[in-house]
């Protein structure tokens, strides 16, 4: 079976762009592929959150994930921190890392421009962390976007020099995973691209967030003065509207509004209004099993300890094979 590792960062909360993106091919993955899927909380250290603000964002991860559906028992599910194995294995690595590649890495760049005052040494490693969190668990394939694609060339390299350096070949190289199915593409709110953590808190639509702050942002996202005539193109704005709607409303309803434009009869405001009490009608069961899992304390135990269980298993073998092939031995 293939075997499958990915991150989730500890930042941020679910929206309608992550679902319909990274959870929904969790999802999928777990019924397909023996996956690995952790929550990557040593990573998160290089911006220095305080205890309770990783605490709680961990907290938060995990309640998302098993309201969406990612079922323990079906993938390991665990939180990066719970794996000693792992801190262990990145110390190794990094002896095989070379700092030229390193300060080359095009994250690493972007971070010491975004965060000039904190420009520490996690962030000139974090591909090397990120590639023990892949070879750890042996991965043939990982899911990655074009801002992750240079990290899993990396991997890809500090296996292959390993193999080099000790003549085995004892690490694959794992590929960038395919998804067959469709992919789909949340638009923001104030048409700046897709809907993202790092489009702004405006430009998303939060699962655990007050309806009526859900009500407020759809009410204010852009559209245009509305058409002059009848058969105009919808605007950018406004088409990111009715790709929203394709997701959570009826086809009745979007032909109906799109018939009002194409009359050039529509108000924009009825379609907001409509479009919110969709979004809301779609949301609320997840929020309400969010809220859920945030509060039942034994789920998320649980749910935690049978992760790192199967992560603990998989890695610490993998640490225990690389001792004996660096040539730790015990007296």
């Amino acid at each position: 079976m293939t075997r499958v590792v990915s991150g989730i960062r500890p930042t941020g909360k679910l929206h309608l762009g992550n679902y319909f993106g990274a959870v929904k091919s969790f999802l999928k993955m777990q019924e397909e592929h023996e996956c690995y899927f952790f929550i990557a909380d040593i990573h998160s250290l290089t911006t220095h959150p305080t205890p309770s603000d990783l605490h709680c964002n961990v907290k938060q991860v995990l309640a998302e994930h098993l309201a969406m559906g990612v079922n323990p028992e079906k993938c390991a599910l665990f939180v990066q921190s719970d794996v000693p194995a792992i801190s262990e294995l990145y110390t190794y690595m990094n002896m095989n890392a070379y700092i030229g590649e390193l300060e080359r890495s095009t994250s690493f760049k972007d971070k010491i421009r975004s965060q000039k005052d904190n420009i520490n040494a996690g962030l000139l490693t974090y591909p090397v962390l990120m590639a023990v969190d892949i070879l750890a668990h042996h991965a043939d394939v990982v899911p990655v976007g074009k801002d992750q694609q240079q990290h899993l060339e990396m991997t890809r390299t500090f296996a292959n020099r390993f193999n080099h350096m000790y003549q085995t070949d004892y690490f694959k190289e794992p590929q960038a995973y395919s998804n067959t199915g469709k992919l789909i593409k949340v638009p923001g709110l104030t048409a700046q691209g897709k809907m993202s953590k790092s489009s702004g808190d405006t430009d998303t639509l939060i699962f655990d967030e007050d309806e009526k702050v859900t009500r407020k942002k759809i009410m204010r996202a852009v559209t245009d003065n509305g058409p002059s005539e009848p058969g105009m193109p919808k605007s950018e704005g406004l088409q990111n509207l009715f790709d929203i709607m394709e997701l959570v409303s009826d086809q009745s309803t979007i032909q109906y509004f799109d018939n009002l434009h194409q009359e050039a009869t529509i108000r924009y405001g009825d379609l907001k209004k409509q479009l919110a009490d969709d979004v809301v009608k779609f949301i609320e069961p997840i929020r309400a099993k969010i809220s859920h899992f945030k509060q039942d304390t034994h789920a998320l135990q649980k749910a935690a300890r049978i992760g790192a269980e199967k992560a603990n298993e998989s890695a610490s073998k993998t640490l225990k094979e690389v001792r004996e092939i660096i040539g730790f031995k015990k007296f």
